[in-house]
């Protein structure tokens, strides 16, 4: 029998969609919806749906800023065949991409017994939401937001990229908001910053979902549920990217750490309560 039914897939994929690229953790988001749901979050198959139905999210991301993605993977074709291209932005980004993406890879794989194991703890979670939200504050406080997407360069990509492994290890900590903070940090203005963890993300994500698509449908994972959790992220993320760029050229990030705040102190007491495991 499948761990996750068609209903629960529809709320987690919302929850998926709305949470995976605000700063706000989608892992902590779904892992509370799942205990409040009764579904074992150390589940074999659980752990393989939340990675799966990311892909839909990340593909809402894609579809989002297709312009941007072919003219950048464009750049490094060319730039891959003409020299003169290589000195381009976009082509220099391409590759920034893929070497920030190298370490959460190998972290990934070298840690996911621990990942899926004791880190996978609601305690886990509840710690780094209210933990994440004091690192986002000071970042915001911190950054002077004077530095654009065309100011990025190499060393941003690479502790940006390298910041999602805080999210990797500690879920509740958020890699939209683990990426956001450190760009913020490094002086990029918030919409950068914002574009600039979209971007880091799409092959990491994705990545995850292709790797666990197996295991999650081999481990009692049913495909209908699969999919229609994966269409409901895709359709819900689109909108949320939308409301997230528009919001974060106008506001700061406080909010957020006041939401996460609130969230993880509400674990906690759900958590100490006996009322979540």
């Amino acid at each position: 029998m499948s761990a996750i039914s068609i209903g629960q897939a529809v709320v987690l994929g919302a929850v998926e969609g709305v949470t995976e690229f605000l700063p706000v953790s989608s892992t902590g988001h779904l892992k509370i919806a799942e205990g409040l749901m009764g579904i074992r979050v150390e589940d074999t198959a659980v752990v393989g749906f939340s990675a799966v139905i990311q892909v839909g999210a990340i593909a809402a991301a894609l579809v989002y800023f297709f312009k941007d993605i072919v003219r950048i993977v464009g750049a490094w074709f060319r730039g891959l065949r003409n020299r003169e291209e290589r000195y381009h932005h976009d082509y220099k980004f391409a590759w920034w991409v893929i070497y920030a993406t190298i370490p959460i890879v190998v972290v990934g794989l070298a840690a996911k017994p621990l990942i899926e194991g004791p880190l996978a703890s609601l305690w886990v979670v509840a710690g780094s939401l209210i933990v994440g939200s004091g690192v986002m504050w000071a970042a915001d406080q911190m950054g002077r937001h004077k530095r654009g997407e065309d100011d990025t360069s190499l060393k941003d990509a690479m502790w940006v990229g390298c910041s999602q492994i805080l999210a990797l290890l500690f879920p509740g900590f958020s890699r939209s908001g683990a990426t956001m903070s450190t760009a913020l940090i490094l002086d990029l203005e918030r919409v950068a910053a914002t574009r600039l963890s979209f971007f880091l993300g799409i092959p990491a994500l994705t990545g995850a979902g292709i790797y666990e698509l197996k295991d999650a449908i081999g481990s009692g994972a049913a495909v209908a549920p699969l999919a229609i959790g994966t269409v409901v992220s895709f359709a819900v993320a689109y909108a949320s990217i939308s409301w997230l760029l528009k919001f974060v050229a106008k506001h700061s990030f406080n909010s957020f750490v006041i939401y996460r705040i609130l969230v993880g102190a509400l674990l906690f007491g759900l958590l100490g309560m006996g009322i979540l495991s």
